[in-house]
């Protein structure tokens, strides 16, 4: 271990500013040859980059800024055997069923990787700091696909199968890369906790090649399309499974809920596990005080996790909150954290305790 107690980090994806949203937008409709979205890419890359080093977080990530859509989209473009589906519904208020799907006629192939390895070596060159590469699991990435009989897959389960070399193919690829720090997004297990799977046989033998070869985490969430979770928000029901995946590090939405259920986290560190507790809420256009930052790590260590254990982040990726909104919570996550480092004796505040606007 011999971490420092108390890092901050974020959870993966950075908030789109209104240029990097138009420009996207005009890329998709072929406004854009090559130069002018290598250059984009590059400009939202060094943008959340920035914002998190203005912040003052301790491990940053890329922002994610270069996949197009939510969160598994940007993977499908990088796979063979697909065909895309219209979604199933395009009026009224979002939601999931809007999203990205596709049909399976083939079976699925990534012969070129699933480009995470190229976003990490761009990143790389960019900051000094340590620096967070993050891809979905292979469960959460099958959850877009069609399966049934007759088909190319007849169960979900088959389908993450087949993504369970392509992952590993990835983080092999990772780790020759000097990727040190790595997190795999598999939030369905947290949404479908009784669905018929081996969550830690799937998810174990697609990170293999990464084990005990870089810093690893998973990040298991309750869904965060438009700020709307999926499922009642329980973690208990799969503890065990999360208890069996061959990670350092479990990366935990807390915030939004109350700080319900912080109880688990000591079991966790007890199962020799490190904890990346969400003290942000993503999903409330409420930016919290320093102080209420600094609330909520405080009940945190009230349950005994050891601070060495503990790493700050929010509770989720940014991607579905407002800019303006996303950089003045990074900054009261790094306040919250110093009034709380300041009271045990370590790093002074840095920072005032209200976050100005």
């Amino acid at each position: 271990m011999n971490r420092e107690p108390l890092l901050t980090s974020v959870v993966g994806s950075h908030a789109h500013p209104g240029w990097f949203a138009h420009g996207i937008a005009a890329a998709e409709r072929g406004d854009y040859g090559p130069a002018d979205l290598a250059e984009l890419l590059d400009d939202g890359v060094d943008l959340a980059i920035r914002d998190q080093e203005r912040a003052g977080i301790d491990v940053i990530s890329d922002g994610e800024m270069r996949r197009a859509g939510f969160f598994t989209a940007e993977f499908y473009r990088h796979l063979t055997g697909l065909e895309a589906l219209p979604p199933d519904r395009r009026l009224g208020a979002g939601a999931h069923d809007g999203l990205h799907r596709y049909a399976v006629r083939a079976p699925i192939t990534a012969p070129d990787g699933l480009g995470v390895v190229a976003e990490y070596r761009a990143a790389r060159t960019r900051t000094t700091r340590p620096l967070k590469v993050t891809l979905p699991g292979p469960y959460t990435l099958s959850g877009r696909l069609t399966n049934g009989p007759g088909q190319v897959y007849e169960t979900r389960v088959a389908a993450a199968e087949a993504f369970v070399p392509i992952v590993a193919a990835e983080l092999r690829g990772l780790v020759a890369a000097g990727a040190d720090i790595i997190q795999v997004d598999e939030p369905s297990p947290a949404i479908h906790p009784d669905a018929p799977a081996d969550f830690v046989a799937l998810f174990n033998a697609a990170i293999e090649p990464a084990v005990g070869r870089a810093r690893l985490g998973a990040h298991l969430c309750f869904g965060n399309f438009l700020g709307r979770p999926l499922a009642p928000r329980s973690y208990r029901p799969i503890l065990g499974a999360m208890l069996g995946f061959a990670v350092d590090e479990l990366v935990l939405e807390f915030a939004n809920r109350e700080m319900g259920e912080i109880e688990l986290l000591r079991e966790i560190t007890d199962a020799d596990r490190d904890v990346a507790v969400g003290v942000i809420d993503v999903k409330n256009s409420h930016v919290e005080t320093a102080a209420e930052v600094a609330a909520r790590i405080d009940l945190v260590l009230a349950t005994g996790v050891p601070p060495d254990r503990l790493t700050l982040v929010p509770d989720c990726g940014f991607s579905q909150t407002a800019r303006h909104l996303a950089t003045l919570k990074l900054h009261a996550l790094v306040a919250g954290r110093d009034l709380v480092r300041g009271r045990h004796g370590s790093s002074p505040p840095t920072l005032s305790e209200d976050i100005p606007a």
